[in-house]
């Protein structure tokens, strides 16, 4: 039986041993290449689960380096290239495997997990936890930044103007005129915004800037969606701020 490679998607192939073990910039350098190839040199092997999964017996670093380039680019990196362990071939397989694995651990050093491996394992750990806290305090740090300008932007309404006002009193043209000259959004966009706004006042007056967006509605092909969105509105309620 002649042996041939499959392209297998990396998704559906999982590892026994952990990433941690090897070095995020061992991984990173990899997985450029990989991308940069569009494939591995060195075909990992693995063997089927089911119809639908694989799990790895020799190759786990070009596993990891492989999913680390999934990850960056997922379109070039959803394939890798695998000797796969079927019933026909198991038995010669496994025997170069283990003989390969038998030569390089006798001329690269002890097969045990030693002081410097230990190391290794803890600066890589040590590593990804840095990265993982930096990207922690920078997301809560954008929170309280993002939480502070709210605040101060809802201190800047409650002194100079109250949004709902401009919606509740001011007459459709004006509501329209306003809009539009402001560059908030096209003529036809502007006048339909109005005129919906003035229907609904009519019914009931709006009891919030929530209550306004979920009323103002606007055909969209067959469904009626909301004509102002949370960023319109919020482009509206600062065009008030500096228009008073």
């Amino acid at each position: 039986m002649k042996l041939s490679t499959s392209l297998v998607a990396v998704k559906k192939i999982t590892c026994n041993k952990p990433r941690s073990i090897f070095a995020d910039d061992d991984l990173e350098k990899a997985a450029q290449l990989i991308l940069e190839s569009e494939g591995v040199i060195n075909p990992i092997v693995v063997r089927r689960i089911n119809l639908q999964s694989y799990e790895v017996v020799d190759g786990d670093f070009e596993y990891y380096a492989a999913a680390r380039a999934r990850e960056i680019d997922p379109r070039k990196g959803e394939m890798i290239g695998v000797f796969i362990i079927e019933p026909e071939n198991e038995d010669n397989l496994t025997k170069q495997v283990k003989l390969f694995r038998n030569i390089n651990n006798n001329t690269s050093g002890a097969e045990t997990f030693n002081s410097k491996d230990l190391e290794k394992f803890l600066n890589n750990l040590e590593s990804r936890f840095e990265k993982i806290t930096t990207q922690l305090l920078e997301q809560a740090t954008t929170n309280i930044k993002l939480e502070n300008e709210i605040k101060e932007l809802k201190k800047q309404i409650a002194k100079k103007v109250e949004p709902l006002e401009f919606f509740q009193k001011l007459p459709q043209a004006e509501i329209s005129y306003r809009l539009l000259s402001a560059g908030l959004m096209n003529k036809a966009k502007a006048e339909q915004i109005a005129e919906t706004a003035v229907h609904e006042r009519e019914k009931e007056q709006f009891k919030s800037i929530n209550d306004l967006m979920e009323r103002i509605k606007v055909p969209h092909g067959k469904k009626m969606v909301r004509g102002i969105s949370s960023e319109k509105m919020l482009d509206i309620v600062m065009y008030l701020l500096s228009d008073n």
